[in-house]
């Protein structure tokens, strides 16, 4: 018994001491967390309190103070880029003057508390230049060169499925007409048909008439490349007379009408030969020399009054334009056939490589041919331009004309003439 009473008093014992060790385990824990967590509270503080002492200093301090510490801090000072060099910066706050033109390297002087951290502020990085955003500005209605009697605009469109050209007369600017007041109209042909035409409505006491009118022509996809638009531009004065202000000659020779898309179009007026035709017809071209490419370009625009051998839509009508050279053949190109107009429209551009020293005895020869059956060809007449050598009057004065001007182009009717 005793013996059993001795063990329970160990194993008592044993368990106090292992309770009690336990128990300042336990306390031991509890106090390095509670020390752990107050030595945070009090860092924070510490941080907080040092955070809110620098934002209230750096109000007060003054500028050499501020200058010092950013040379001792590691961050990269603002610089105004070069491109923005002078210009004036304000800030959007208070309205402060905030850089003029100075140098963009050197830190700003204008005052106490200028400094970069104040410039970079005023300085919104990444804001947006509308100019960058804007549409390019029209200049077709701003930019007329002198001489000019008025600009029309118009639109064409070809639908191949009910092959039908559709033609809108937009608007009209700076016309001159005879009198002070202007009341327009415009006349709308499809040539090679002169006898027929589409008038839009006419416009009342106005320089710049805005018609937003559409036309309708009949036409097939085979004959559309053959067809010029021509639109009249007139004005009726108190008398109810018509004047005829100016023309737009426009062949329909572009690729973009079969892509059933509208095309937008604005041509110069030009004033209407009113001279009657010569006894064979006329040819109007235009020539300019590039003394820097040694290259002769010849613009042949269009024919008139030409004397046809018989009066069919099935003739066709071709320029065939000749480059000579003391006389002998150098090289030709030809353009393409409009079919049964005595006024066929071409609008076509031809270049010769020819050496600037050449030009004292090169000559150009244009010749109207038409094709008859069994390719047979007839020629209507022929101009020769080019130096005193070859030609005389009006064709000498083209030539020395293309000369004085280079780069330029040189246009001028000329009457065609069968002789050689």
């Amino acid at each position: 018994m005793a013996t059993v009473k001795k063990i329970k008093q160990a194993v008592a014992v044993a368990g106090g001491i292992i309770g009690g060790i336990l128990l300042c385990v336990l306390i031991g824990i509890t106090a390095y967390l509670l020390w752990k967590k107050f030595c945070w509270l009090n860092s924070y503080e510490k941080l907080t309190g040092a955070v809110k002492m620098t934002n209230a200093n750096a109000v007060f301090r003054d500028q050499s103070e501020i200058q010092l510490e950013s040379t001792r801090s590691r961050s990269v000072p603002f610089i105004i880029p070069p491109t923005l060099h002078g210009q004036d910066w304000i800030n959007r706050m208070n309205e402060e003057y905030v850089q003029e033109d100075s140098d963009p390297y050197m830190i700003p002087q204008s005052g106490p508390r200028s400094s970069f951290h104040s410039l970079a502020g005023a300085y919104v990085v990444g804001t947006v230049n509308p100019e960058l955003y804007k549409f390019p500005e029209d200049k077709s209605e701003t930019d007329f060169p002198e001489g000019n009697i008025g600009r029309l605009w118009f639109s064409v469109e070809y639908e191949q499925e009910s092959e039908r050209l559709l033609v809108s007369l937009i608007k009209a600017r700076k016309l001159q007409p005879p009198a002070d007041s202007c009341s327009p109209f415009v006349k709308v042909y499809l040539l090679p048909d002169e006898r027929s035409y589409l008038q839009s409505k006419m416009k009342c006491k106005t320089l710049n008439p805005q018609f937003d009118e559409s036309f309708v022509f009949q036409v097939s996809s085979k004959m559309l490349f053959q067809r010029t638009l021509k639109f009249l531009v007139y004005h009726v004065d108190k008398q109810k007379k018509h004047h005829l202000l100016g023309q737009v000659v426009f062949p329909l020779k572009n690729e973009t009408l079969i892509d059933d898309k509208k095309l937008v179009i604005w041509r110069d007026l030009e004033k209407e030969n009113l001279e009657p035709p010569s006894e064979y017809g006329d040819i109007q071209f235009s020539i300019s020399y590039n003394d820097y490419l040694g290259r002769l370009t010849v613009v042949v625009l269009r024919a008139r009054g030409l004397k046809l051998q018989e009066e069919s839509h099935t003739i066709s009508v071709y320029v065939k334009v000749s480059l000579m050279n003391h006389n002998k053949f150098i090289k030709s190109k030809k353009t393409a056939a409009v079919l049964g107009s005595p006024n066929p429209v071409y609008n076509e551009t031809f270049s010769f490589k020819a050496d600037q020293t050449e030009l004292d005895t090169a000559s150009l020869s244009l010749s109207v041919l038409q094709s008859i059956k069994d390719e047979k060809t007839h020629l209507l007449g022929h101009v020769v331009v080019g130096p005193f050598m070859y030609t005389h009057g009006k064709e000498l004065e083209h030539w020395n004309e293309m000369i004085s001007k280079p780069k330029e182009l040189v246009k001028r009717w000329h009457a065609l003439r069968l002789s050689t």
